[in-house]
């Protein structure tokens, strides 16, 4: 098994992650797909669209075997969560 290896830096990783979401990916996807994952090559703007992450990753690299993959959760600031949901009873 081949593991690749990143061809950025965090930063950059992040700005093309977040810049292709916003300018190409946000407007086909958003309605309709709330909480779901999308996988993006930032690279060459491919996505995929899954209940799970592995699911949209899985897709992906089937589609562009060497992308440079970054996730976005529909609807949320985060893929995932670290810690209590809330802290406030019911």
């Amino acid at each position: 098994m081949t593991v690749r290896q990143p061809r950025y830096s965090k930063e950059e990783f992040a700005r093309r992650g977040d810049e292709i979401y916003e300018n190409q990916v946000r407007f086909q996807v958003e309605e309709g797909n709330y909480g779901k994952i999308v996988a993006i090559d930032i690279e060459t703007g491919d996505f995929e669209v899954a209940d799970h992450l592995l699911v949209a990753s899985k897709l992906l690299s089937a589609r562009s075997p060497d992308a440079q993959t970054w996730f976005v959760r529909i609807g949320h600031p985060a893929v995932d969560h670290f810690g209590a949901r809330s802290l406030k009873t019911k």
